[in-house]
């Protein structure tokens, strides 16, 4: 028996179903050697035509190409209520069916190309860049400019039965739904060409956001800009505002529980793997943190970044851009040294320093206004003192705190006596 090309079986089952709707009459789908593909009448696929029965006489024939595969659409007596129709008519009609099928099939494979591509893109599966912009324009898709990932957790509506709480709907649906999403997120920002938009599985579709302030515009504040010493943190506050509208927009459209990670910019086309592992990390930690239906980035997940990511470098880089702001103050840097060698104690600390409380009320009040975290406070504190080490290892002198660390001077415990062992507190 022949085996059909898969494509050309598809196009003759979509023919063969819509044929029959239209005219109510037995159809036949053949391929180039007369065996049967596709039939609106139960039993006939794989036999022979030609030992069905059919007068010849009483058959319309219409040929069947479909990518370099020929067959025939075979209509048994086309009728309508009971009047036969024109022959003219049918043939028409059939041709207008097959067109469609084909031109719905085409697109259906070009989005699982598409899906396939991205995911391999995103996985680090990459050889050769030219090749892949070379492949990625045949599928339509601009890889030149700057673009991060935005990872969108969909699985609650594209995986679920509704209502009944588990992930058990089949393929055809779950293509679907993922389409359904991807239409959302497209015209949510409204420039397709700018928004590459894939299902990668499992729930979960990347967004290949195009990430310069020309193409975020509408989420840039001016006023809250400020100039990184990394490209990778360039407009990353607008891309989360865009990831909150998205989310906001998403969670109307599936009416479904969503979750979103914000990756950064990285340069290359190999950048775009590790925006994706930004994101996928910042969406891990984000909803075993928080839950569900939030935006969720690694400048925002605390002491959970550098504690939850595996990668060194990520937490270096992060380190470094929280405390950026902090490059030019070197006054600041060194009263963040002295509070946490005096254990962030205020009286020890303005001692130390020569400075008076108010003064460095005053000192730790800008650091908080500059890089949004209070060394007052417990979890911001072991975030900065976390930071400031990480930073340490980038072994660059020009980035690191260049004040002396006073050496500790003996702390005693209240009440205790003059001549007792001195415990030194850490």
């Amino acid at each position: 028996m022949t085996v059909p090309n898969g494509q050309f079986k598809r196009v003759a089952e979509a023919v063969a179903g819509r044929t029959t709707e239209l005219l109510r009459a037995a159809i036949f789908v053949t391929d180039d050697h007369g065996i049967v593909t596709a039939s609106s009448e139960d039993g006939c696929v794989g036999l022979p035509f030609a030992l069905l029965g059919h007068e010849p006489e009483n058959c319309l024939r219409i040929p069947l190409h479909i990518n370099g595969h020929n067959g025939e659409v075979i209509i048994a007596e086309p009728t309508n209520n009971g009047e036969m129709v024109p022959p003219r008519l049918v043939q028409g009609l059939v041709e207008l069916v097959i067109k469609q099928a084909a031109v719905v099939d085409r697109l259906t494979n070009q989005h699982e190309l598409k899906n396939t591509f991205i995911h391999d893109l995103l996985c680090g599966s990459i050889d050769d860049e030219a090749t892949i912009l070379r492949e990625a324009q045949i599928l339509g898709m601009d890889l030149t400019p700057p673009r991060a990932v935005i990872l969108i957790d969909a699985a609650d509506y594209i995986l679920m039965s509704n209502g009944s709480g588990r992930y058990e709907v089949g393929e055809a649906q779950i293509q679907r739904r993922a389409q359904l999403v991807i239409a959302s997120v497209v015209g949510f920002f409204k420039l397709p060409s700018d928004t590459i938009c894939a299902y990668i599985g499992d729930g979960e579709l990347a967004v290949l956001k195009a990430s310069d302030t020309k193409n975020l515009f509408a989420w840039v504040d001016h006023e809250d800009e400020q100039v990184h010493s990394s490209q990778s943190w360039a407009n990353l506050t607008a891309l989360k505002r865009a990831g909150g509208a998205l989310l906001a927009r998403l969670r109307s459209d599936t009416r479904a529980g969503i979750s979103v990670g914000i990756g950064r910019y990285h340069p290359g086309i190999r950048g775009l793997a590790l925006s994706y592992q930004d994101a996928r990390a910042a969406l891990s930690l984000g909803r075993r943190l928080h839950g569900q239906n939030g935006v969720h980035c690694l400048d925002g997940l605390g002491i959970a970044a550098f504690v939850g990511v595996s990668d060194e470098c990520t937490k270096i880089d992060l380190a470094t851009y929280l405390l950026g702001p902090l490059d030019q103050e070197p006054e600041l840097l060194e009263t963040l040294d002295i509070f946490f060698v005096e254990d962030c104690c205020p009286s020890s600390t303005a001692h130390q320093l020569s400075i008076h409380r108010n003064t460095l009320g005053y000192r730790l009040d800008k650091i908080t206004s500059l890089i949004g975290l209070d060394p007052r406070r417990f979890d911001d504190a072991v975030q900065i003192r976390l930071a400031l080490l990480l930073r340490s290892l980038r072994r660059d002198p020009s980035q690191l705190c260049k004040c002396p660390i006073p050496e500790r001077h003996e702390k005693r415990y209240v009440g205790q006596m003059p001549d007792a062992p001195v415990r030194q507190i850490a």
